[in-house]
C-alpha cells in the first residue's frame, strides 16, 4: 500500500513544515536496562506536541481541499496537529474530541483557531460525530490513523530515525490505532525488529493479532486519550501484521514510572502515551540482549502534569 519511495516523497513535501526532531543516546543503565544502548527520538518536541503533525501536513498538502475545509476526530493529539496544520495553511478546521481529552490538548486546539466539539466518552464517539459532520458539510475527513496520507506522514518518523541513528537493531513504538507503527513498519520493513507497545487496558493490536483481524478491544487506562482507539485500523493492520516482531503490554503503573524516569534522568516531560514505549523497557516487559542498540520513540508531550500522580481510570468495554 505504501513504499519507501512514497514515504520519501511525502517527506520532501512536508519537511519545510515540520521539525526534524532530535535524538538522544543514553546508557541503558540510566533506565534500569543493563547492557543495552538506548536511542530516544523526541517526537514530543514536534509541532503541536506529537508525531501527528507529520500525517496532518501530508493530508493537507497532498489532497484537494474543499471549501468547507477539513474535519478530524481525535483523542487530542491528532486534533491538535490538524488544527495546527490548518492554521499554518489557512484552512478551516473542525475537530471532534471525547470528554477524556486532556485540558492541555483542548486548549491547544482552541489556540490554533479550529472549531472544537467535545462529545462522547471515547475516541469512537468523536469519530461517529465527525462522520455525521462530513456527510452534512462536505468537509474533508483526515483520519487519525487509518488513511494512506496519515501513514505516509507517520512513516517519515522512521526515515528520520534511520538517518539519525544508523545501526538500530530494535525499535519500540507505542500503538493506539496503528497509523504510526504501520508507517514506520513500511519504512523499515524487515531491516529492524519492531516491537509494538500497548497499555494493558487498551490492547487494541494485541487483540487484533490474536483474532487475525481488527476487532473491538478495551479502551481504558491513563493513556486512553492518545492510545485508546477501540480497534486497530483496517488499512494499517496488514502492514503491522507483516512486519512487527510482537506486542508488549504495559500497566498504568509502568507508564507512570516511565514518565518519572524521563523526568528524573533527562528532565523531559512526556504524556502517558508518549512514555508507553519506554515503559516496556523500564518495566522489564521487553528485555534487550547484551549490546542491543534499541530505539525508543517518545511520541507525545502534550500534558500539563509534572508530578505524575495517577488519575482515576477504569477500562471501558468496546
Amino acid at each position: 500500500m505504501i513504499s519507501t519511495d512514497d514515504i520519501r516523497g511525502a517527506y520532501a513535501i512536508i519537511a519545510p513544515h515540520i521539525r526534524r526532531t532530535p535524538i538522544i543516546e543514553v546508557g541503558g543503565a540510566d533506565f534500569g536496562v543493563l547492557g543495552a544502548q538506548l536511542v530516544l527520538k523526541l517526537e514530543s518536541l514536534q509541532h503541536a506536541g506529537s508525531f501527528k503533525a507529520r500525517g496532518a501536513f501530508t493530508s493537507l498538502l497532498t489532497r484537494k481541499l474543499p471549501g468547507a475545509g477539513v474535519v478530524a476526530a481525535s483523542g487530542g493529539n491528532h486534533g491538535a496537529a490538524v488544527a495546527f496544520a490548518a492554521m499554518k495553511l489557512k484552512v478551516p478546521a473542525k475537530i471532534f474530541v471525547p470528554r477524556i481529552a486532556s485540558p492541555a490538548k483542548i486548549r491547544q486546539i482552541r489556540e490554533y483557531g479550529a472549531e472544537l466539539v467535545i462529545t462522547g466518552e471515547r475516541y469512537a464517539d468523536a469519530l461517529t460525530a465527525s462522520e455525521a459532520w462530513v456527510a452534512e458539510s462536505g468537509a474533508m475527513p483526515i483520519h487519525a490513523f487509518d488513511q494512506r496520507e496519515t501513514m505516509l506522514g507517520q512513516g517519515t518518523v522512521g526515515l528520520e530515525f534511520e538517518q539519525q541513528a544508523a545501526g538500530l537493531t530494535t525499535l519500540l513504538v507505542a500503538v493506539g490505532g496503528g497509523g504510526l507503527i504501520a508507517g514506520i513498519a513500511a519504512w523499515y520493513g524487515a531491516r529492524i525488529k519492531l516491537i509494538a507497545v500497548e497499555p494493558t487496558l487498551a490492547p487494541t493490536l494485541t487483540r487484533a493479532l490474536e483474532a487475525g483481524r481488527p476487532v473491538d478491544a478495551e479502551a481504558g487506562g491513563i493513556a486512553a486519550e492518545s492510545l485508546g482507539a477501540r480497534r486497530v485500523g483496517e488499512w494499517v493492520f496488514p502492514i503491522i501484521q507483516r512486519h512487527i516482531d510482537r506486542t508488549v503490554l504495559v500497566s498504568d503503573d509502568a507508564i507512570l514510572e516511565a514518565q518519572r524516569s524521563l523526568w528524573t534522568q533527562l528532565r523531559m516531560v512526556a504524556e502517558p502515551g508518549g512514555a508507553a514505549a519506554l515503559a516496556a523497557l523500564t518495566s522489564g516487559g521487553y528485555k534487550p540482549a547484551p549490546g542491543e542498540r534499541v530505539g525508543v520513540l517518545i511520541c507525545g508531550g502534550n500534558t500539563t502534569v509534572v508530578d505524575f500522580k495517577p488519575k482515576e481510570a477504569s477500562p471501558v468495554s468496546a
